[in-house]
């Protein structure tokens, strides 16, 4: 198995040095990917603006959306805007998309009820892989119309292997009939491999086949003892899913390489790291995390 290790860009304000060093950090120090979460309310940047930097100041590491919220978005305009960048950034654009946060201001942001969401994903995504395959696309649909579109610029291969977040069964099931990946947040090992086998089943059953090797986690991980409002948000966001020991979610820098490996067992193998804290020197960092699991990686 193919094991790819990248690194999640902080949830705070963005800050220009902070940034470049972490993005050239993540270059010389041969991690795969550099990925971007997406929280209208929240401090991140947003992650086309973020990773449309991070493309300027590299050229090797592949760059993500983790996850990139579709619903309230324009698939046309979408399909272009990502087209756009992976154009400029040579064909390393890796997008995967979700249906948001399950938080009411995310949802007056993108200006979509809760209850749509699902119905305006299913819709939209099928959407963006024609805008970027298709000359030009008809489609009249309830949430979407259009009559002979030309959308240009077309992605450096004419499409995107397009992943998916998500945990429950609806979405771990919607993954597995529409996306080509599954990149999952806050899990468990035993639940990374329940949501693979879930989603290769769902794929099955819709006459497709997912990748094994397309199956992802972003992996957060400490140092030290975990604040406890930090215990208590990471609670609440497993609210639907029940309550797990932290080391089983959140491992510490020197429980991290177990954490993977035991991951790897559960079939996942692409890693998207995350530090709960943004830490006072990212070269320091990369280096210490480097040494602690890079080595996973397998060379190129």
């Amino acid at each position: 198995m193919i094991v790819r290790i990248g690194y999640n860009a902080p949830a705070a304000t963005p800050d220009t040095g902070d940034f470049t060093a972490l993005v050239q950090g993540l270059e010389r120090e041969g991690f795969d990917s550099l990925w971007v979460s997406e929280r209208a309310t929240g401090p991140s940047p947003d992650p086309v603006v973020a990773l449309t930097y991070a493309a300027a100041l590299t050229t090797r590491i592949k760059l993500g959306t983790s996850v990139m919220t579709l619903p309230g978005r324009r698939p046309a305009l979408v399909a272009k805007e990502l087209a756009s960048l992976d154009r400029l950034c040579g064909g390393r654009l890796l997008p995967a998309f979700g249906l948001g946060l399950r938080n009411a201001g995310e949802h007056q942001a993108f200006g979509v009820r809760r209850e749509e969401r699902a119905a305006i994903f299913e819709e939209a995504l099928p959407l963006l892989r024609r805008f970027w395959a298709e000359d030009e696309v008809t489609h009249h649909g309830t949430h979407f119309s259009y009559e002979d579109l030309r959308v240009l610029p077309k992605p450096v291969k004419r499409g995107f292997d397009v992943w998916m977040g998500g945990a429950s069964d609806a979405e771990l099931r919607r993954t597995g009939r529409l996306s080509d990946g599954w990149l999952a947040a806050f899990i468990t090992p035993a639940e990374g491999e329940r949501g693979r086998v879930l989603i290769q089943q769902a794929a099955a059953e819709a006459g497709r086949e997912i990748e094994e090797e397309h199956f992802g986690a972003v992996v957060p991980y400490r140092r030290g003892p975990l604040d406890p409002q930090v215990e208590a948000r990471l609670a609440r966001s497993r609210i639907a899913r029940g309550p797990a020991p932290v080391a089983e979610v959140i491992p510490t820098l020197e429980t991290l390489e177990t954490h993977l490996e035991h991951l790897v067992e559960a079939g996942l193998s692409k890693f998207v790291l995350a530090p709960l804290a943004t830490p006072p020197n990212w070269d320091t960092e990369l280096a210490d995390v480097r040494d602690a699991v890079l080595f996973l990686q397998t060379k190129r």
